[in-house]
């Protein structure tokens, strides 16, 4: 919500017998994703169970300033990314279709998170609302328009697809903006923006009144996708 990382509670429930090395890694890869912000892990819990439910709890130091929620979008601001989209997606695809050999699914193994560039925004310019892209694009800024009362319109063309994406894409027969607009796990940072936008920051679109016959987020050029992203309370 615009603060600084400081710290880290973790829960980790696991069956008894799990090997020592898999913790060791967890505890490893923690302590080193952490140290990426100056957080560090301060404490947690540890418990049986049948099965490895690892639960993080970060906290974090505002400094004075007010949280940006998803809830503070306006009309006429800027829709922003700040970070890579569709890698994680195009990981995972490859996972599933049996090609664990290949590069990409290391950033769906672990994501690339642009936490500096994020920070630099966040002090540089008017941001009224944000959230991580984790859902998928498409999921995460309806998040932001529902709780905001507004409707976000997104040019489609202005939503960058690495040559990465696109040649696995092109590999597995699929839609490589789709897995950009409703892949999820890259953990981008999507945000509204009140007047000047800093350099290097990707406009991808507008913020307009809302409209109670569209979905709260449009597409320029391309029809809103079906699959929207990652919905937690899906009945599958």
């Amino acid at each position: 919500m615009g603060a600084r990382p400081t710290a880290l509670l973790v829960g980790l429930s696991a069956p008894p017998n799990l090997d020592l090395t898999w913790t060791d890694a967890l505890a490893d890869g923690l302590q080193d994703e952490a140290a990426l912000v100056r957080a560090s892990v301060v404490g947690g819990d540890v418990t049986a169970a049948d099965v490895i439910i690892v639960s993080v709890t970060a906290l974090g130091d505002l400094g004075g300033r007010p949280p940006i929620t998803r809830g503070g979008a306006g009309t006429g601001d800027h829709v922003v990314v700040i970070g890579r989209l569709g890698w994680a997606a195009a990981g995972l695809a490859l996972l599933e279709a049996g090609r664990s050999d290949h590069p990409l699914v290391a950033a769906h193994r672990r994501p690339d998170v642009a936490y500096d560039a994020a920070f630099a925004m966040r002090a540089g310019a008017d941001v009224t609302a944000m959230i991580d892209v984790s859902d998928g694009l498409f999921a995460d800024l309806a998040h932001i328009a529902t709780a905001s009362g507004v409707s976000i319109h997104v040019d489609s063309r202005r939503l960058e697809v690495a040559p990465e994406v696109a040649a696995a894409a092109a590999e597995l027969g699929i839609d490589p903006a789709l897995l950009v607009a409703a892949g999820g796990d890259d953990h981008a940072f999507a945000a509204t923006i009140r007047g000047e936008v800093p350099p290097g920051v990707a406009v991808i679109g507008i913020v307009v009144d809302p409209d109670p016959a569209r979905p709260p987020v449009t597409f320029t050029d391309r029809e809103t996708p079906e699959n929207g992203g990652h919905e937690h309370f899906a009945v599958s």
